[in-house]
């Protein structure tokens, strides 16, 4: 199913929804409730038992500690020794340091000795900048004594809505949060560690910003039935290559073959090296020669002249989906009116230098507001790669994908990532979801085909299928 990810905003309406859940003290105990359940789970798992271990609760002010101290008597019952380190003391929350002392929790100055499991409870949704300096020496210490780090919502230090990860931040083992997952658990993946999502009965609008499981991928990925042909499975044209860089249209056009059963055509001087590499690739010199496809994907390799950019003319001269990446990037730059009056799916797939020459500015820290803003601008689908990429139509839903590793980041992967999103498009998905679904698989190939060491764009390209062979195992 796909996971929604919401606003601080957002988050703190739907609490404010619940009426006499949030103001008679229910949705803190239930979300101290999970934070004591994940705690003693993480204990079980790291530590093969529960009593007697040791957590400390790095408590801020607020109703983020409050969570965390409330949890702090639950995890007393059965037996943890518990600590709390108090950065505010006088701003501490009342009731929940109350119950906590009368649960026999212990207050202290110092991080303890022995300590299996360190409470993130500092600032969570409502913090913005980063950790200030007692805060920052506190986890310093913790991370000296290899105590995982559980945080309650949000590491400290990291914005809830850009996912800006400030320094210092904490750097979580897992959050444990409520209701739904917040922005900064997609931007800022890598700092979040395992999200665990509680339900504590808050309701949720629709999400704006999505990622699609898995299986919903698997669901999502066109294979052929019994009526099905080349045809119709869906054509895609790959423009690329050059005689100076032939392996882009190499990488481009095997990488469409391997994606999906329909046809590949190839346009360009590369003839000889793709066809050596991909002999069902229909090959022709000239768009007007190419033949029928429903889809175009154009740019790696092809050159940033005349003669390119009177090819990309040409393809956004059609009524046609069109994908447009590397240097037919560099040339939509500086000729932006050929997007004007488009009508048909364009995706356009850069890295944050093509997005600057795109958008006259670098992404910033702020990802999501940056993507968002280009595609509404140019009217078109936005696919802004990275660890975290983001897929952004003009009317502002966006779809991300958490690599969970960078073993992309190879020259040429890039290509392989067009020939896969232009053959989805060419299938008939819309651009947003032919961007995120090739990067999921694009994602996950370079995992398998590393194996924990560097690889090539070739390499991932050549685990584009068994990627896939093991996705749509999820298939129902």
């Amino acid at each position: 199913m796909v996971t929604g990810y919401y606003t601080a905003a957002q988050i703190r309406d739907a609490e404010a929804a619940t009426g006499d859940l949030l103001s008679g003290g229910v949705l803190m105990a239930r979300a101290a409730n999970a934070v004591a359940a994940q705690v003693s789970a993480e204990l079980r798992e790291r530590t093969g038992g529960v009593y007697g271990r040791r957590v400390l609760l790095v408590v801020g002010a607020g109703n983020n500690g409050g969570d965390a101290l409330y949890a702090g008597v639950r995890l007393r019952r059965r037996g943890v020794r518990v600590d709390a380190l108090l950065l505010d003391p006088d701003h501490a929350h009342g009731a929940g340091l109350a119950a906590f002392r009368s649960a026999g929790g212990r207050v202290s100055a110092t991080v303890p000795d022995g300590l299996d499991i360190a409470v993130d409870a500092v600032v969570g949704l409502g913090g913005r900048g980063p950790l200030r300096p007692p805060a920052a020496e506190v986890f310093a210490r913790i991370a000296d004594t290899g105590a995982a780090v559980l945080s309650v919502d949000l590491p400290s230090g990291v914005d809830p809505d850009t996912g800006v990860v400030n320094t210092p931040s904490v750097r979580a083992d897992v959050c444990v949060t409520f209701g739904a997952p917040r922005l900064a658990h997609l931007l800022a993946a890598p700092a979040c560690g395992r999200v665990v999502v509680a339900d504590i009965g808050i309701p949720v609008p629709a999400a704006q910003v999505t990622s699609p499981s898995d299986a919903e991928v698997a669901a999502l990925w066109p294979l052929p039935g019994p009526g099905d042909d080349k045809y119709s499975q869906g054509v895609v044209g790959v423009i690329a290559g050059s005689a100076v860089f032939p392996g882009a249209a190499v990488l481009a056009t095997s990488a469409a073959v391997a994606a999906t059963s329909g046809m590949t055509r190839y346009v360009g001087p590369a003839v000889d090296e793709v066809l050596a590499k991909s002999p069902e690739v229909v090959a022709a010199s000239t768009v007007a020669d190419a033949g029928r496809v429903q889809a175009w994907a154009i740019g790696p390799g092809i050159g940033t002249g005349e003669q390119a950019h009177d090819l990309l003319a040409d393809v956004l001269g059609t009524d046609l989906p069109t994908l447009v990446d590397a240097d037919g990037l560099t040339v939509l730059a500086r000729a932006p009116e050929l997007l004007a009056d488009r009508t048909a799916p364009t995706l356009l797939t850069p890295h944050a230098g093509e997005f600057a020459r795109l958008a006259g500015a670098e992404p910033g820290p702020d990802r999501l507001s940056a993507v968002r803003g280009l595609a509404e601008r140019l009217g078109v689908t936005v696919l802004l790669k990275g660890r975290i990429t983001l897929v952004a139509d003009p009317d502002g839903r966006v779809s991300g994908n958490d690599a969970e590793s960078s073993w992309a980041a190879t020259a040429g992967a890039g290509d392989v990532l067009t020939g896969i999103a232009g053959s989805l498009l060419a299938a008939g998905l819309p651009a947003r979801s032919a961007g995120v679904c090739a990067a999921r698989v694009h994602a996950r190939a370079a995992a398998l085909a590393s194996g924990g060491a560097p690889i090539s764009a070739a390499a991932l390209r050549d685990a584009v299928a068994p990627t896939l062979r093991r996705l749509l195992d999820l298939r129902e």
